[in-house]
């Protein structure tokens, strides 16, 4: 089978991840979501299976650090979106599928969202070979409401309906959810408070910024310190 085309969509940093706003500053926000992204396309830069990366992202500080990543950056889509499909992340999916297909017509494809700090190789490169058994699967994320990868087999266009509770949606749309072990990282991805306390499963930037003072930065953690490297502590 022709290698994966993985497509990752962050949003504009200063607009991600607004239910960490009473833990965060915008601008250790902001840090937070690049960093996470980062590590996230290094992760699935290097999984075996994954021949091309798409990052659809509006970021252009993010875009500069991705840089020497090797991934193909497509500019999130204006506010218009097709009939049928939520303006915003599935927009930004869609179009970085399209995208990749125009790259690689017969490639699988995949969408892993860009908060997932603690990412593996070896568990993305795990969910990909059991995702290659479908025509369109999903990953649920560690609560088992939410997604974190979608899938689609060449012929086949992802039905992306991210979101609160969007792996049931997911399922109704035909994308089977896969059963990956809890512990896999590809399932914990970074969304709420708890997800940064030292006591959860994850701990990465997202510890050293929440035990940070708002109004400050730590020097580990501005983005002129790192170029594409985990912050993992």
């Amino acid at each position: 089978m022709t290698g994966w085309w993985v497509v990752v969509p962050v949003k504009d940093a200063r607009r991600g991840k607004s239910r960490l706003a009473g833990v965060l500053d915008d601008d250790a926000r902001a840090a937070l979501v690049r960093s996470m992204a980062l590590d996230t396309l290094t992760a699935v830069r290097a999984t075996r299976s994954v021949a091309g990366v798409v990052l659809v992202t509006p970021d252009a500080e993010l875009v500069g650090a991705a840089a020497g990543l090797k991934v193909v950056v497509v500019d999130e889509p204006a506010a218009g979106a097709p009939a049928g499909v939520e303006p915003g992340l599935d927009a930004a999916v869609l179009a970085g599928a399209a995208h990749a297909r125009t790259l690689a017509p017969d490639a699988p494809v995949a969408v892993v969202l860009g908060d997932l700090p603690r990412l593996g190789p070896a568990d993305l490169e795990a969910a990909l070979a059991l995702a290659a058994r479908h025509e369109r699967a999903h990953v649920p994320d560690a609560e088992g409401a939410g997604t974190t990868l979608l899938s689609a087999a060449p012929g086949c266009e992802l039905r992306p309906r991210f979101g609160a509770g969007s792996s049931g949606r997911h399922t109704e749309e035909g994308h089977v959810r896969l059963d990956v072990p809890i512990a896999s990282t590809l399932r914990h991805d970074v969304d709420e408070e708890t997800d940064l306390s030292p006591g959860s499963r994850l701990r990465s930037s997202a510890v050293v910024l929440r035990s940070t003072a708002p109004s400050r930065m730590p020097a580990c953690c501005s983005p002129s310190s790192r170029r594409g490297g985990a912050l993992l502590s």
